[in-house]
């Protein structure tokens, strides 16, 4: 483009900011223009919101009455109106008052440090998403001498950016320039808003009326934010619960100032109704109708039923009939993207160590280099060039077993050699050891094997007769991104428009509500998007946070807080990224510094919304009793839902090379019976450092084999099979009370079910 072009482009942009800076800002105009919501936070243990309120006001000469609760100041100098909400140090009404905030101050002490209490309330608030930020200091006139006041400054700022980079500015509440200042960007400055909060309806409740039977509404009162408030759609109030909305009427500031007519505004007859629901309003459902789908005919298989099955299912074929057994067929080298149709028209013999197909073959191991032996074929090593093909066993080798007391012997000591209960899952991830007087295809009987734990499909009609009751129940999403973004729009249009002052009248709120309530809390109400109040399968990115030390158990109660809701969930833990199969292990331990997928059933989020789990913690003996009963453990963000998601636990049994001769080799302590063998003689076999083989023949009643390998093995090795059973997820329960009463009552059965 040419310089003229360039800059009407440029101008363009500009006038195209101006106005949506216009349109954003519109909302805080006008004599009924929605105040700026601005939380005020201590963090040290002698903070005082009340006080630095007072200090803010008093610098703009603004008299009022400063209250523990809710309450709005008029800015004459600025035209603006300010909305306080002075909070105490508690982590729930600190993390609802900040979600609501446009914007946050952070009280810091002259005098005292940050304790454990303050720092984890500047994470939970910065880990959900906050707005504007600002940073004041109090009592600084009371360090002495008066020089070591600049250091003090600077050691807060230090502290300051640790968490938030931006904030290297300090403002004293003692200095009557520096509260003018922030006054005026309180008035002045945009608030940077939150994504995930911007893209749903929200109010900050100024009254509530309750109801006096169970029969009426409750009437909350506030300005309605973010986008149009729908009264089809449901909305979230603090931790009250879910509702739905029966109508929505005006409540304009300027009519209580009427005194002329004397109308009250409370009076129904005198309001405007400004939404009503339709028939399109959602309900309070969580699941689906019973449906009975079954037709004449069908049949279902009960868990433990008795089955015909002569063998373990591998991929989607049981084996080993007692008709006719099938027979083992190596692996092939095949181009990528072969189909078994192309496959017959390719002889083995044609192949050579330079022809396309090992470089091919080469290509794709390249690509899945993090892959390991107990995966499947992609982690075995390569197969070595052979000359002939494999001779018979020779008949000079015998085979003589152990008695009973020797060979027990030997399985203790060999077993004794990897026990450290603590570092185990580190060091011996998904193995398992069987008892020789348990049935292993007992044990096992969920269990499956599979060729590749990325390409090998997953017979999924296997797993119904253990599937959760409300499993057919559970909200069905076939294409998440085009019904998010179906949804995010239908939020775009209609409603009641933002800044407006309204009663929102909810139906069926308990009677019991009004005796726990409590005036200086926040209560905050946050609409929900269609759809949001349906359990479904839901799946989290979870990072382990740094400053927490121990290993988190997969289905170890875990609090999670996901937008306005909180849960109480049992998540399990699986691999990340995508597979060809949609298969993904599953983790039994979410150690410091990983990250995974957690998984339970509970409500949709729609979009990237952050959340945060929070771990109960009981104070273990001798310790003092400054400990938090509640740590912030991992971070993580909401990410599609889905019911097809696999989650696979994969559990190997290791056995003990006895006898090596070239590439057959004897094994034992894998079984410790003939039956188990033969029922589990499909499963490929592998060693730690990337052999494979198959099992050949049984040998003796002890649960002795003979493999075969493509190569011969180290005395060292550990020789191996891998069986994975699908990972049902638990069910989500609403979370009320505030977080920090108490420590947890006890420990969840987190490890119950490991192997049945």
């Amino acid at each position: 483009m040419s310089k003229i072009d360039r800059r009407n482009q440029a101008k363009q942009r500009q006038l195209t900011k101006h106005k949506e800076h216009q349109k954003e800002a519109s909302i805080f105009m006008g004599r009924d223009g929605a105040p700026r919501i601005v939380a005020v936070v201590p963090l040290c243990a002698d903070g005082d919101a009340l006080a630095a309120i007072r200090c803010l006001n008093g610098s703009l000469d603004i008299e009022c009455d400063v209250s523990a609760s809710t309450f709005r100041t008029s800015v004459d100098r600025f035209k603006q109106k300010l909305q306080y909400i002075p909070v105490t140090r508690d982590l729930s009404i600190c993390m609802d008052a900040a979600r609501v905030a446009d914007y946050i101050i952070f009280i810091l002490s002259a005098e005292t440090e940050v304790d454990p209490l303050g720092e984890l309330i500047i994470r939970s608030i910065e880990n959900q998403g906050m707005s504007t930020l600002f940073t004041v200091v109090q009592n600084l006139d009371k360090v002495e001498p008066a020089k070591a006041r600049p250091d003090v400054v600077k050691s807060l700022a230090s502290f300051m950016t640790h968490f938030h980079p931006g904030q290297d500015k300090i403002y004293s509440l003692d200095a009557r320039q520096e509260c003018s200042s922030l006054m005026r960007s309180l008035c002045s400055t945009m608030p940077k808003g939150v994504n995930w909060r911007d893209q749903r309806s929200w109010m900050l409740v100024d009254d509530v009326q309750w109801a006096s039977t169970e029969t009426e509404s409750t009437v909350l009162t506030g300005v309605v934010r973010g986008k149009g408030l729908k009264a089809d759609r449901l909305v979230h109030v603090g931790e009250w619960g879910t509702f739905q909305i029966e109508k929505i009427t005006a409540a304009p500031i300027s009519a209580k100032k009427r005194k002329d007519d004397g109308m009250s505004v409370d009076d129904a007859e005198g309001e405007s109704i400004l939404e009503t629901p339709d028939e399109d309003q959602d309900d309070l459902a969580e699941l689906a109708p019973e449906e009975i789908t079954m037709e004449d005919g069908d049949e279902v298989m009960e868990p433990g039923a008795p089955t015909t099955k002569k063998g373990v299912l591998l991929d989607d074929h049981h084996y080993f009939s007692e008709e006719e057994p099938e027979k083992y067929e190596a692996p092939r080298k095949l181009p990528k993207g072969t189909s078994a149709y192309q496959a017959n028209w390719i002889l083995d013999d044609v192949s050579d160590s330079e022809s396309e197909f090992d470089e091919e073959m080469h290509d794709v191991q390249e690509d899945t280099t993090t892959a390991r032996p107990e995966d499947g074929v992609e982690g075995l090593a390569g197969r070595e060039a052979t000359e002939a093909a494999m001779s018979e066993y020779p008949q000079s080798v015998a085979f003589a077993e152990l008695n009973e007391d020797e060979d027990a012997q030997q399985l203790a000591a060999y077993r004794n050699r990897k026990r450290d209960e603590a570092e185990e899952d580190k060091e011996f991830p998904d193995e398992i050891e069987l008892h020789p007087h348990v049935l292993a295809r007992e044990r096992l009987a969920k269990y499956r094997g599979l060729k590749s734990l990325r390409t090998s499909p997953w017979n999924k009609e296997e797993d119904c007769p253990y599937q959760p009751e409300e499993w057919a129940r559970l909200l069905q999403i076939s294409d998440y991104q085009s019904s998010k973004n179906r949804v995010l729009r239908e939020a775009l249009v209609g409603g009641v428009a933002p800044g407006t002052r309204v009663h929102v009248y909810l139906k069926g709120v308990p009677t019991d509500l009004q005796k726990s309530h409590n005036s200086s809390r926040p209560v905050t109400l946050f609409s929900l998007l269609r759809h949001e109040n349906k359990k479904t399968v839901v799946n989290f990115d979870i990072t382990h946070k740094d400053d927490y030390e121990k290993s988190i158990k997969a289905k170890e109660e875990l609090i999670v807080q996901c937008g306005p809701r909180k849960f109480i969930i049992n998540p399990l833990f699986s691999s990340t990224g995508n597979t060809e199969n949609d298969v993904h292990k599953y983790y039994r331990f979410l150690h410091p510094g990983d990250a995974a997928i957690a998984t339970f059933m509970g409500p949709v989020t729609w979009g990237s919304v952050p959340a945060l789990f929070f771990k109960r913690i009981a104070p273990e003996e001798g310790e003092d009793g400054a400990a938090l009963p509640l740590q912030l453990v991992a971070t993580g963000t909401s990410r599609a839902p889905t019911t097809s998601r696999v989650i696979a636990k994969r559990a190997i049994l290791t056995g003990h090379p006895y006898h090596i001769h070239k590439k057959v080799v004897t094994v034992r302590y894998m079984f410790f019976n003939r039956e188990d063998v033969e029922w589990f003689k499909a499963l490929p076999l592998w060693t730690k450092r990337g052999r494979s083989g198959y099992i050949k023949e049984t040998l003796g009643t002890h649960g002795y084999f003979k493999a075969n390998f493509d190569d011969g093995i180290n005395p060292q090795d550990s020789v191996g099979v891998s069986l994975y059973k699908r990972m049902w997820p638990r069910s989500a329960t609403p979370f009320m009370g505030p977080l920090l009463e108490g420590a947890a009552a006890g420990q969840s059965d987190a490890m119950d079910e490991d192997i049945q």
